[in-house]
């Protein structure tokens, strides 16, 4: 078992930034390859960003691309989104998920484990 615990969330004006935490515990942290989601309010879970559990290679989803990084600290059990230039359409509740694959990681069905989520909140 993994448990996932996110932070970091809140109200932010549009162009403003945030940086979310995730700190994992249970299993060996290594093993996973993690990520971030997103659901807005009556819209689907939709993928924002992973960083796999080999060599650390990310993947963003189209409309977050060069304003959000993720990224990983093995040592803290901790994945982090830093989210800059944030417009009102990124807000959701966004949560961190660990997945043991590497591929498909758009979709929701490789990740096994889940947290509870943040809020984001971006003001126009």
């Amino acid at each position: 078992q993994v448990q996932l615990v996110e932070s970091g969330g809140g109200l932010v004006r549009a162009g403003g930034s945030l940086r979310l935490s995730c700190e994992a515990s249970g299993r060996v942290f290594e093993e996973y390859t993690m990520g971030w989601f997103r659901q807005a309010p009556g819209k689907e879970r939709e993928f924002v960003a992973a960083i796999t559990k080999n060599d650390d290679t990310t993947y963003y989803a189209d409309s977050v691309k060069g304003r959000f990084t993720i990224s990983r600290d093995n040592r803290k059990n901790t994945i982090f989104l830093q989210m800059n230039s944030l417009k009102p359409e990124d807000t959701g509740v966004y949560s961190c998920a660990a997945s043991v694959v590497a591929s498909h990681l758009e979709n929701t069905w490789p990740w096994i484990y889940w947290g509870q989520g943040t809020q984001v909140t971006v003001s126009s």
